[in-house]
């Protein structure tokens, strides 16, 4: 099948396509979070360009840099999805095209960076948007109490994993 004739609404398989794609976005999502675990956020790098990606972000959307970065700490999906917003998203992530790999697959993103994600708390973007306000948030500080609750997280788990491990060792 040539890709010219190629329609991806009439495909056989979309919806076991679209399970895959959402499988591999709940992966990264939770690869994410188990960083944010272990590494405090300020000191994370998640790709060879966040220099580079960081200064882009900051630049081009001035807005992320006002009201104590109020539109960081928590995204406005509405303005993201705006006619305005989508342009200058499309135009940023262009540049990243041959620089970043897999720069427009999708990934999952917490709305409020003061939040774990969860189902209130999560909206898809592309992957160099991902990147663009993580990055950003990393370096800000903003995703310092993420790093907390975290931890936290993977302590009650540890603890919870001990708990039942003495439970049935005594079974």
């Amino acid at each position: 099948m040539s890709t010219q004739s190629f329609d991806p609404n009439n495909a056989q398989n979309l919806i076991e396509i679209e399970k895959q794609f959402a499988v591999k976005a709940v992966e990264h999502a939770q690869t994410y979070w188990n960083l944010l675990e272990k590494v405090h956020p300020r000191s994370l790098k998640l790709t060879k360009l966040d220099d580079e990606i960081y200064e882009h972000t900051m630049s081009t959307f001035p807005e992320f840099n006002e009201e104590n970065h109020a539109h960081l700490v928590r995204l406005d999906e509405d303005w993201l999805k705006s006619d305005i917003g989508k342009k200058k998203w499309r135009e940023f992530c262009q540049v990243y095209e041959k620089k970043v790999k897999d720069y427009n697959f999708g990934s999952l993103i917490r709305t409020d960076a003061r939040k774990e994600y969860g189902e209130t708390n999560t909206i898809f973007v592309t992957r160099i948007q991902f990147y663009a306000i993580e990055i950003a948030r990393n370096r800000l500080g903003l995703n310092d109490g993420a790093h907390e609750i975290a931890k936290a997280d993977a302590e009650k788990e540890r603890l919870k994993k001990e708990k039942a491990a003495k439970k049935n060792g005594t079974s």
